[in-house]
């Protein structure tokens, strides 16, 4: 239950994962950057709240070193049945997001992305590791540490302060 106390990788950075098309990208492109990780979901209640501030968020930060990574999951009562393609349409020409959509992924349980697991091990949350629903929100400073775990109900906009105090370090 939960994520491996034995994960071996440090930083997000050392990972890769499949953007929206299924093609790797390498995290470490994002180095120098800060960089929010978002399980996502179309057709989820916090939909509507979350991906308009995200992109607010994103819009106000990119400039200075800000990246958004979304990741669509299927996970909390099916609420991304698309392909992620699909996801990545919807993302942009309804919530204007100008972040990446990556290829749809688990965050829990034994085939969750290895990703996902690192995250989880390096910052527990209200229900221990588990993601607890769809738009649960990782912070992650520019040498690729996770600094901060937030709740699907968290507004993205709350965070800016941690943001900006993560770009200014």
């Amino acid at each position: 239950m939960g994520a491996s106390a034995s994960i071996p990788e440090n930083s997000i950075h050392e990972f890769t994962v499949k953007d929206c098309k299924g093609k790797d990208v390498d995290l470490s492109v994002y180095k120098g950057k800060v960089v929010l990780i978002v399980n996502v979901a179309s057709k989820c209640g916090f939909t509507n709240f979350n991906y308009p501030k995200m992109a607010e968020l994103h819009q106000k930060y990119r400039d200075k070193g800000f990246e958004i990574l979304a990741f669509p999951c299927n996970q909390f009562l099916y609420q991304e049945p698309e392909a992620s393609e699909k996801v990545e349409e919807f993302a942009c020409s309804r919530f204007n997001a100008e972040y990446p959509i990556f290829q749809k992924i688990r965050v829990n349980g034994p085939k969750a992305a290895p990703l996902y697991k690192f995250l989880k091990a390096k910052k527990g949350g209200f229900c221990g590791s588990r993601i607890k629903w769809n738009f649960t929100k990782f912070l992650v400073d520019k040498e690729g540490k996770v600094i901060g775990r937030y709740g699907p109900s968290t507004s993205p906009l709350s965070i800016a302060g941690d943001i900006e105090k993560a770009l200014n370090a």
